[in-house]
């Protein structure tokens, strides 16, 4: 029942339904209106909010495209357990963009958390970007993944 509870005061909150509203304005492609009606979750913190203004920078999507921005707004919503961000924030490392070269380690972490998370695309990303590690990188990147876990997931 309280499962229930706090399920029902989530769907019913205003954060929720600007989200709502914004992936709709996305899925018909008036991107600037959507990112009007993301900003105010965002800037409240919402993960998921973060999460697809961190998508619209990265794909220039009623903005600039600017990677430096979208990666910001990804690590926001990812340090908060979305997976999909956690996912995007791996990415960003796997590959380098914005940072002075690629970061396996990082990457590998991000993909596991965002796997853990329940993310269905991450394994698959972490099973591409270990091919290309280190014993050593492998080793330092569970022993990331222990710190993180316990913090981030705390039950499972």
């Amino acid at each position: 029942m309280k499962k229930l509870l706090i399920t029902l005061a989530f769907l019913a909150s205003p954060a929720w339904a600007e989200i709502e509203e914004a992936r709709d304005l996305m899925e018909s492609g008036q991107f600037k209106e959507a990112y009007d009606a993301l900003w105010p979750a965002a800037r409240s913190g919402n993960a998921d909010a973060e999460e697809l203004i961190g998508v619209m920078y990265a794909l220039g999507l009623g903005v600039e495209k600017d990677p430096i921005r979208a990666f910001d707004w990804y690590l926001r919503s990812a340090m908060k357990g979305h997976p999909g961000a956690q996912s995007g924030v791996g990415w960003y490392y796997e590959v380098g963009i914005g940072m002075p070269a690629p970061d396996l380690v990082r990457a590998y972490l991000w993909y596991v958390l965002s796997a853990i998370g329940g993310d269905p695309d991450a394994a698959i990303s972490q099973e591409e970007v270990v091919k290309k590690m280190t014993a050593e990188e492998i080793a330092k990147a569970h022993e990331l993944i222990d710190d993180y876990r316990v913090w981030m997931y705390p039950f499972r």
